[in-house]
């Protein structure tokens, strides 16, 4: 936890944007967004994904998240090809708000260029120094 109540998970790499990425045994990346960035949507009530087979590059959109204050895009801080997506999130959006970092992952990428990428990402330490210079 930080001071402000956010859990920040060691082990996870994150963007400056709230998602974050972690590397599987496997070396597929899961990806999702932070209890910061639930927690500020607050009730969310639908999950767009993009589809199974999608390339994306570090950055690209892949999807949006619409809760009872606004409708946000997700943004994929790693490149690759979506190889799941989390189809629990149909019918139960609200496991993002519930468990950001396990149960309400977005989707499974295997990556392009993720040594290179994941040099581009925060640590939790960095992460938690760029949720209080938000002021949260």
């Amino acid at each position: 936890m930080t001071e402000k109540g956010y859990r920040v998970l060691e082990g996870f790499y994150y963007s400056k944007e709230h998602e974050w990425a972690k590397v599987e045994q496997t070396g597929k990346v899961r990806i999702g967004i932070t209890d910061y960035a639930q927690k500020t949507l607050h009730e969310i009530i639908f999950v767009e994904i993009v589809n199974v087979g999608t390339k994306l590059k570090q950055m690209e959109m892949i999807g949006t998240v619409e809760s009872i204050k606004a409708v946000s895009d997700v943004f994929c801080p790693i490149s690759g090809e979506v190889i799941e997506t989390n189809e629990d999130l149909n019918m139960t959006p609200e496991l993002i708000n519930q468990d950001p970092y396990e149960k309400g992952w977005i989707v499974l990428l295997n990556p392009d260029n993720l040594e290179n990428e994941l040099s581009q990402l925060m640590r939790a330490d960095e992460y938690k120094e760029l949720l209080k210079d938000i002021g949260h």
